[in-house]
Parts: structure tokens; sequence; C-alpha cells
């Protein structure tokens, strides 16, 4: 039975609780198969999802050399993540914020960006596309957008797709203590590929203490762009990868190979998550999930391969990926 006496210390601010959360072997999942199958539960960060690290340490890097001063403001593309952990982060130093995202992107996400302070400037998805997939074409029509507010309001963008601090983030918080969590025993690690900072950043954390540890890229399977095939379609269900673009932040020297998902499979892994772990993630969690039970199926016998459930699946009520 856990320990469920009441806490003494207290922290100064919610930003205190980013990180730190917890490693969830999947038996029930994974039962049968040769290797085991963990994943970190990111929702459980403020601003339920992964990329609070990041968001956290692009602001405070900023601050320290100056390219972020007190009354200024921040402005950042994403598909609602990236945004909401900046809007935290803004909230609590006191920061002006605007969020830019394609209207493709879930409802749940504008709206709690709203309810941070943030502005959400919603940019109107290119000609023909499919509402709740946000292609390659409605990123570039969004990062222009950003490019625009950033010239003219004088802005800081922490640009996540080209900051270092991003993957570093993950390097010194999400790999270090995913190694922790495993006593060293991790040989395994899978991410979908975004910006690139959580795959490379927990690479580099597991390889500095096992260079053996082997990291695999995850695809959408219709846009298997880093694994150098064949892309058939960019427009797809996993909000935040599968962009088909060059990522500077990617090093290909880390990555031992990809796996992919098709939406189906993160739709289908999410709902297993749910009814079988008791995990509610969204449609990226089912991906990366479908990605380690592959890698498991096919690993050496023992393995233990780690993933992330990179946020909540209350952000996606209004969806398709948890019916009625």
């Amino acid at each position: 039975m856990r320990d469920t006496a009441p806490q003494t210390s207290t922290s100064d601010s919610v930003l205190d609780a980013i990180g730190h959360t917890p490693l969830i072997a999947l038996d029930r999942l994974g039962a049968g198969l040769p290797s085991r199958v963990l994943a970190k539960l990111e929702f459980y960060s403020p601003g339920g999802s992964i990329k609070d690290r990041a968001a956290l340490r692009m602001i405070e890097a900023a601050e320290r050399d100056g390219r972020l001063r007190p009354g200024g403001t921040v402005i950042e593309l994403t598909s609602g993540n990236m945004g909401t952990g900046l809007a935290i982060v803004c909230a609590v130093k006191g920061y002006r914020m605007i969020a830019v995202m394609s209207e493709g992107n879930s409802l749940e996400r504008r709206r709690m960006l709203a309810a941070y302070g943030a502005q959400v400037e919603l940019v109107p998805q290119a000609a023909g596309a499919r509402p709740g997939q946000v292609s390659k074409e409605d990123l570039e029509l969004v990062e222009q957008r950003t490019r625009e507010l950033v010239e003219e309001l004088y802005a800081f963008w922490p640009d996540q797709f080209e900051n270092l601090d991003n993957a570093t983030a993950h390097e010194m918080t999400t790999g270090a203590e995913i190694w922790e969590q495993t006593g060293g025993t991790v040989t395994h690690f899978t991410a979908m590929a975004g910006t690139g900072g959580t795959l490379v950043g927990v690479a580099r954390a597991l390889k500095k203490r096992n260079p053996a540890v082997q990291c695999y890229g995850g695809e959408p399977a219709t846009a298997p762009y880093l694994a150098g095939k064949p892309v058939t379609d960019t427009s797809h269900q996993i909000q935040g990868t599968g962009y088909a673009h060059d990522l500077s932040l990617w090093d290909e020297d880390l990555v031992a190979g990809y796996v992919t998902a098709t939406d189906e499979d993160a739709i289908e892994t999410a709902r297993l998550l749910a009814t079988r772990e008791g995990i509610f993630g969204g449609f990226s969690g089912g991906a990366n999930v479908s990605g380690a039970l592959q890698l498991a199926r096919e690993a050496p016998p023992g393995s233990v391969i780690v993933t992330v459930v990179p946020d909540t699946g209350l952000k996606y009520l209004s969806t398709n990926l948890y019916p009625d």
C-alpha cells in the first residue's frame, strides 16, 4: 500500500512540478512478449504534456542571456502542447504569450491555452485540408504567420524546431530520469519525432551512460520522411509529428532505426492503454506505445523498451479518439 502521509515540503511555484513523471510497466498490453515495455507518463506535468520540460528550459535560457526581458512577449508556433507549456511558464513569470496554431488542432488545446492567459492566433488550414489533421502545408502557413507576428511585435520566439535547449531539456531531465528509474537496465528507447527534441535528448542521456542503448525514431506510416522512405500523405491524426521535413535538432548518429504507426495503430493502442492499463493518453501516446510493442516483439528476449506517453487523452475528447 502506498504511503498516503501528507507532504511536508512546499514548492515556490507550479514550475517545480514539471518533470519527475512516473515510469509504468505495460505488463498487461505486453503479456506474452519476450521483452518488457515501460511508458513514462508525461501528462503528470502541470500542462499535461512532455513539452513543459522544454518550455521551461527555453524560457529560462532566454532570461539568462537577455533575449527575454521583464514584461516581454513570447510567441511560438504550436500544435498545442508546447504552447501550453510556455503559457504556464509565462503566467508564472509575468510574460505575454501568443500561441500561433492551425485550426486543424483539437479544440481542447485552444481552450487550455486561453485558460492559461495566452492569446491564441488561429491560422486557417491550407486548401483541401482535412479538419483535425494538420499537414505539412498547414504547418508552413502557421510558421509564416509566426514570423510576421514576431517581426511586428519584436517578440521572443523560442522556435522549438531550432532551439538546442529543447533537446537539452530532455537530455538533462527525461533521459536522466529514465536511466535512474530503470536502474540502468533500459536497452531501447523510442518516440515519435515532432521537433526531434525528445528522441535526441533522451538518446544522448542514455547513450552517454551506456552506448549500447538503441534508440528508434517514430513516424506516421504515411510520412516516413526521416527514414528515407516514400511520403504518401502528411495529413494524419497523430498531432505534432510527421510533417515530412528536415529537423535541425535531429542526429542520425543516435538513431538505430525507425518504427511507424498508422492512425489506426495509434487509436487502437491508445484505447487499449485506457481499458487495459488505466492510462489515458493521446494519439501520440498510442503511436509511441504501438512502436514500443513492435520493438518488444523484435528485440532480443529480456530487453527493456521505454517510450513516453506525451500527453493526456483529455486534450482529444472532441475528436474520434475516444468515442461516446
